[in-house]
């Protein structure tokens, strides 16, 4: 099969060509098995697409480079991938190759105004690359005289806090430990990560509530459960293997209630492509309720049940659970009274919910013995997501669901590994406990000030504070909010390294040096001195298992994340650096004795990561329903009722991502489920709202965001030229994708308590783009 160059990929797309049909009614089915077996064939060819895909997801094989669902215990099937999931494997192991020849054909000026989909096209990264002060092209570097080029620059800083580390979900558990340790040796904790922006309210309301800012439950619980409500999430693009479990959960008869916005295909109808009624029948239908909330509405819908709850239990008893209240929790009286008193008619208008179906699914929750809540950043990325998180954990506690099965909090993580990054140590608030063991183990002097996030490294680097940034995967330029104001900090610094396996924006907003480090990917065989070394992740349910790479990597000198932390560290740190960096960098197993000795819950990792499945981390309100909260118990919270409310002649927007895509990463220009092909620049808009504004379907406009500035006006952002698409979303709602729509979303405007961006409500207004 022949595979294409980058002179095949236009430097553009006509956005004016996008086609608009109507949404589908459900997920999967033989249309994803095609697609899936397209971008595998087109990017892998047939050889290396089977070697690849048959791989994926199983005990001999390697983790999916994609979302963080888990694997299923016990056997599995022999396609335990999905369709994106193969067109993540194909992204990853294509057979293109971004060289030296390709730097020295493309100059940054000319990158810069390519698309993100055609640069993700372009293939894999095989060489190191610099780019020096007054060039136009990156050129081929030497990895020793890359690594004294990083060394110089930091030891030229006047304080470690200079500097910045950012990591993606990408990397593998070892690779986070090893980069960690470097980060604090060096003297700061500046580790700002992909979690900062998508799950931090997430772990901020979860760490308040129960102690631990992670899921309660494990796939065994979900299909067990005898209610499963998931809000702001869809996993028919974002997870969508976990439809196949929420079919074995309908089919044991459990209940779905689906909270969202939009309409979507996955939480409609699931045809399963590998079992015959989901080839030849209609599928299984997955949401029996579907509440089509308001944007925002979320924790009033929340604070609303919890008071047709507690007047169920006043009529009928046994609905509240008193003894584990008694047992367990604390803040129970705050909240009844608080709770007691919420207005109805307010949590109506909050949602736009009628009291119908808010009673229709109070009674769900009344009648189920075993309940789980899922969520995703639907409800993570609002200004009172904290708040609403929280609020939803109350439901919980009301009802004695944490700490038996079947039943739990289940926040749903989207990077493969994000959440094994923050177990190894990738936190810029980092507890004590952590730093004293890794103190002792190592020898060295952890810095015990609080670090940047990703939002406030991007005020720092703006404001000239941080003049370093490293990134240990990722896309930061095309993942953060406020696109302009992120990329100028960008090149504001001194020095910009970027360690990928692709070609992304992030390497064409460059510091006045900049580095671009290729690394290996899951799919990438990794040797060290003859031996093949392996790594490990964390799911999004605290399980611990072992990935392997078994294709030959894009070039000799693409090396693994592990060796190029550890080279760095010595180059950095000197050969007298107590942490043995070249042992870690020789032999992973070395790296997983230090996590054995340092963090909580990995003894004896080496032995339990080899099990079959891994080993499952512990949690302390999961395992023995205690939680280590400043209470000692379970925290009920009490916050004033937030929501979001549209103002005259505006649109509440929320980003989203297309079915073709996976965070920053652009598979390709079609959104099948809902209807969009051949593009991405379109709004999504009620169309009585269309009607309203004086606008028709097919009309172009420009998105303008409006929230108030320092001096109390109004500032704006705006995002040019997107193709009114007529959608069923609540009146006063919009939805765009991202990172399109990144720059309406002002630095600012963050969550309180967990700083994440508010990329789920911004206000904007529609104007007719000139021409449109």
């Amino acid at each position: 099969m022949a595979f294409r160059s980058d002179a095949d990929y236009p430097a553009d797309y006509d956005e004016h060509a996008i086609r608009v049909t109507e949404p589908e009614n459900h997920a999967a089915g033989v249309k994803a098995v095609m697609v899936a077996m397209k971008h595998g064939l087109t990017s892998m060819g047939p050889v290396r697409t089977a070697e690849s895909l048959l791989k994926v997801n199983q005990r001999d094989g390697f983790d999916c480079p994609g979302c963080a669902w888990p694997e299923p215990p016990g056997g599995r099937k022999i396609a335990e991938f999905c369709e994106n999931g193969a067109k993540a494997v194909a992204e990853e192991a294509t057979k293109r190759r971004v060289t030296p020849e390709f730097f020295a054909r493309h100059s940054v000026a000319d990158l810069a105004n390519r698309p993100e989909y055609w640069l993700s096209q372009q293939g894999r990264l095989t060489h190191p690359m610099v780019l020096r002060p007054g060039d136009d092209h990156y050129r081929p570097i030497g990895w020793d005289e890359a690594y004294r080029i990083i060394a110089d620059e930091l030891h030229a800083l006047d304080n470690p806090n200079q500097a910045a580390f950012y990591t993606s979900g990408r990397t593998s558990n070892e690779a986070a430990f090893v980069y960690q340790l470097f980060v604090r040796s060096l003297g700061t904790n500046n580790l700002p990560d992909c979690s900062n922006m998508c799950h931090e309210s997430s772990g901020t309301a979860l760490t308040e509530a129960i102690g631990v800012g992670k899921g309660s439950v494990t796939v065994a619980d979900i299909v067990n459960a005898d209610l499963i409500l998931i809000a702001g999430q869809n996993p028919g693009t974002n997870h969508p293997r976990m439809l196949s479990v929420l079919e074995q959960a309908k089919s044991n008869g459990a209940k779905v209630i689906a909270v969202n916005p939009l309409r979507e295909a996955g939480l409609i109808r699931f045809k399963d492509p590998q079992k015959v009624h989901g080839v030849l029948g209609s599928g299984v239908p997955i949401a029996d309720e579907y509440v089509q909330i308001r944007i925002g509405g979320d924790m009033a819908l929340f604070a609303g049940l919890g008071r047709l709850l507690l007047e169920a239990d006043d009529r009928t008893g046994g609905i509240v659970d008193r003894e584990f209240i008694a047992t367990h929790c604390h803040g129970f009286d705050e909240y009844e009274k608080r709770t007691r008193a919420i207005d109805l008619e307010t949590v109506t208008e909050a949602t736009g919910i009628g009291r119908e179906q808010l009673e229709r699914v109070a009674a769900m929750l009344a009648a189920s013995e075993r309940t789980i809540f899922c969520w995703a950043m639907g409800l993570t990325q609002h200004r009172h997501a904290v708040a609403t998180i929280g609020e939803a954990v109350n439901l919980l506690l009301l009802r004695g669901m944490i700490g038996k099965p079947g039943a739990g909090v289940c926040p749903v993580r989207g990077h493969s590994n994000v959440q094994g990054d923050r177990t190894m140590g990738i936190w810029e608030k980092p507890p004590e406990r952590f730093l004293a063991a890794l103190d002792r183990r190592f020898g060295i002097t952890s810095p015990r000030e609080h670090g940047l996030d990703t939002v406030e490294t991007i005020r720092a680097m703006r404001d000239g504070r941080v003049k370093v940034f490293m990134a240990m995967g990722g896309n930061f330029a095309s993942a953060t909010p406020d696109t302009a104001v992120t990329e100028a900090a960008l090149r504001e610094c001194s020095l910009t390294v970027h360690v990928s396996t692709k070609l992304n924006r992030s390497h064409v907003v460059p510091g006045r040096t900049a580095l671009i480090l290729p690394s290996l990917g899951r799919t990438d065989r990794d040797i060290r001195n003859g031996v093949k070394q392996v790594v490990s992740v964390e799911d999004s349910m605290s399980m611990v298992h072992l990935s392997r790479g078994s294709l030959t990597p894009p070039s000799d000198q693409v090396r693994s994340e592990v060796a190029i932390v550890c080279e760095l560290a010595r180059t950095v740190l000197g050969p007298d650096h107590p942490v043995p960096w070249e042992r870690f960098a020789d032999d992973y197993d070395t790296i997983r004795d230090a996590i054995a000795d340092v963090v909580p819950g990995c003894e004896n990792y080496n032995e339990r990561v080899r099990q079959p499945d891994g080993f499952l981390l512990p949690h302390p309100p999961r395992d023995a329903r205690e939680f280590p909260t400043r209470t000692g118990k379970a925290n009920f919270t009490v916050e004033p009722l937030q929501w979001v409310p549209v103002p005259p002649g505006r649109l509440v927007l929320q980003t989203l991502r297309s079915h073709d895509q996976y965070n920053t990463t652009i598979y390709g220009l079609d959104d099948r489920y809902r209807g969009v092909h051949g593009g991405r620049r379109v709004v999504f808009v009620n169309p009585r709202d269309i009607e309203a504004f004086g606008l028709r379907a097919g009309d172009r406009v420009d998105l303008i965001s409006e929230f108030p500035g320092a001096d109390g006006d109004v500032e704006e952002r705006r995002a040019k030229d997107f193709l009114v698409v007529p959608y069923d979303t609540p009146v006063g709602n919009a939805a765009a994708y991202y990172p399109e729509t990144n720059p309406l979303v002002p630095l600012n405007h963050t969550a309180k308590k967990s700083n994440t961006p508010v990329s789920k409500a911004v206000v904007i207004r529609l104007e007719r783009a000139w021409g449109g």
